[in-house]
């Protein structure tokens, strides 16, 4: 459960390593409280530094610090029950960074995604993801 405020790692190589929750793009069901494969508005707290040398490279960061961008929760730290009975929770809270169009930032993902988000529409990051449970 991914509130106001909530800080979660960023497992892509667009650059951002923290990133804090500002607002949860959905329907209210669930009293502003964002879970797995769900899309929020975040902050970038902590980057990777920018070189000299790398910044005029193709493989530059493309984010800062301080930076608004959307993301998708990938891992959540409350536990999420499956339809056939299985309980699954994860050791942090964990996000992707997506542009404006819905796309990931990143082009590699470093690290287990939960497979739920294969069922909300996200399955290019399930596919890109090291393992998925």
């Amino acid at each position: 459960m991914i509130g106001l405020k909530s800080t979660l790692n960023c497992i892509d190589n667009s650059g951002a390593l923290i990133v804090e929750c500002v607002n949860i793009l959905k329907q209210k069901v669930n009293n502003g409280w964002g879970s797995v494969g769900d899309e929020i508005v975040c902050v970038v707290k902590r980057a990777r530094p920018v070189s000299s040398a790398t910044q005029a490279s193709v493989t530059a960061v493309k984010v800062r610090r301080g930076d608004v961008r959307r993301a998708v929760i990938v891992r959540t730290r409350k536990a999420v029950r499956r339809p056939d009975g299985r309980i699954i929770r994860f050791d942090d809270n964990a996000a992707v960074l997506l542009n404006n169009k819905r796309e990931m930032l990143g082009t590699r993902i470093g690290g287990v995604v939960s497979a739920d988000l294969r069922m909300k529409g996200w399955g290019k990051i399930v596919s890109l993801a090291p393992k998925a449970i």
